[in-house]
């Protein structure tokens, strides 16, 4: 495509000088045709024999001849015959000068001049500059588009080497990256942060398997000890009741387990980006702090909620409830009697911060990494009442979301949900 536009391009440049050649030739020799014209006739014949003198490249011809067609003076030696006189320039190639052009007009006393300019070989120029210029232009494009060839074909054999191994199992497998931020760099940088994402997941599914399975087998088998000592130890309908209640509560908890992991999947799910909408956060912390006020006086725990200024961010506000709620139950269940929880939206940076403080236990360096993961639990929070989901709850939540989620490691927990606000 190159070569052939190289062609196109030799091709308008030579059609072009032609053009603007002949035209400026034409000009010139109607010009010195009016110039002899208008010249004394005394003088016509010493301007035919000055010519010569004055055209160091040999390139101007004139002529005087009788009506005969006589040569009377000039450096013409034959009067062109194909030379219409009275008529515009014209190209002549009867007479001994190669590809003249010329002019010839009748005087009154019956003789005619011709006036000519010799033109030079256009096509020949042309033909050599395209030799010179064309053939190397080519041979460098068909060199170049083999170099850029063989570069690309060795980058996607590359890829797809990485592919194999990827679709054999090797999650850990990456596609090359060169630094030259080209669009083989832009789509491997985009391909390998899918790769992280779903080997990230795929990992976090073999864990929950095998944490479902740990976590269920535990109340199951509380379930089946009672019953089975129950049946062997019952004596009276009131012990047996007892025993069956207590299979239920732990059969509860088995239930509340799967209705939990089920409620993370769903907000997993893409399709919940489909209800957004905007959401002011203010309102929506107050409603948080008027539902769980009543559970912290019951257990001797101050709820304080900070929510003077007002932000909208974009989301989905039954999950943002959700989250926070969480957030919030989880400080007035860990923080003692006589403790505080605070519940406050912050302004930095363009952004509004949800934050939950409470003083608590704590959470350490250590668990503050892997809290979120699902039914992970703290030795400090093994004696209390729960499921372990409460913050993978939350952390789902925020990831669908887009926003982030840190929580601080420490004497009393503080937690913050940070939700850039659109623009």
């Amino acid at each position: 495509m190159f070569a052939v536009f190289l062609v196109a391009l030799f091709g308008f440049m030579y059609w072009r000088t032609e053009q603007f050649l002949l035209t400026r030739t034409d000009a010139v020799i109607a010009m010195q045709t009016q110039v002899f014209l208008s010249a004394p006739p005394d003088r016509r014949l010493e301007m035919l024999e000055r010519l010569p003198r004055h055209d160091p490249l040999n390139v101007e011809y004139a002529g005087l001849f009788t009506a005969q067609g006589k040569r009377i003076a000039g450096n013409i030696e034959i009067m062109p015959a194909d030379l219409q006189i009275g008529a515009p320039a014209q190209q002549s190639l009867s007479t001994e000068i190669e590809a003249m052009r010329g002019i010839a007009r009748r005087l009154q006393d019956g003789n005619v001049v011709v006036v000519g300019r010799k033109m030079f070989d256009i096509a020949k120029i042309v033909e050599q500059t395209l030799a010179m210029g064309l053939l190397p232009a080519f041979f460098l494009s068909i060199t170049g588009a083999a170099i850029l060839s063989i570069r690309a074909q060795r980058r996607v054999e590359e890829v797809n080497e990485r592919v194999q191994r990827i679709v054999a199992g090797d999650l850990r497998q990456r596609l090359p990256t060169r630094g030259s931020d080209d669009s083989f760099d832009k789509l491997a940088s985009i391909v390998n942060g899918m790769l992280a994402n779903i080997e990230s997941l795929i990992q976090e599914i073999a864990g929950v398997g095998d944490d479902i399975a740990h976590d269920l087998r535990t109340p199951l088998t509380r379930v089946r000890v009672r019953l089975e000592r129950g049946r062997a130890h019952a004596r009276t309908l009131e012990q047996l009741g007892a025993v069956v209640d207590q299979a239920i509560a732990g059969l509860d908890q088995s239930l509340a387990m799967t209705t939990a992991l089920l409620r993370i999947t769903e907000i997993e799910h893409a399709r919940r980006l489909d209800c957004f909408s905007q959401v002011s956060l203010a309102p929506l912390l107050r409603e948080v702090g008027d539902i769980y006020e009543p559970i912290a006086e019951d257990k001797g725990v101050t709820l304080q909620v900070e929510a003077e200024r007002e932000a909208i961010v974009h989301g989905d506000r039954d999950l943002l409830f959700e989250a926070v709620a969480n957030l919030v139950d989880n400080a007035v269940k860990f923080t003692p009697e006589g403790g505080r929880v605070e519940l406050g939206l912050v302004h930095r940076d363009g952004e509004a911060t949800i934050r939950v403080r409470d003083t608590g236990p704590g959470i350490s360096e250590g668990d503050s990494k892997v809290v979120t993961k699902r039914f992970y639990r703290s030795d400090k929070s093994r004696s209390i009442h729960g499921l372990g989901l409460g913050l993978s709850i939350v952390a789902a939540i925020v990831k669908l979301h887009n926003f982030r989620f840190t929580v601080a490691p420490g004497r009393g927990c503080a937690v913050e949900i940070a939700c850039p606000q659109p623009r």
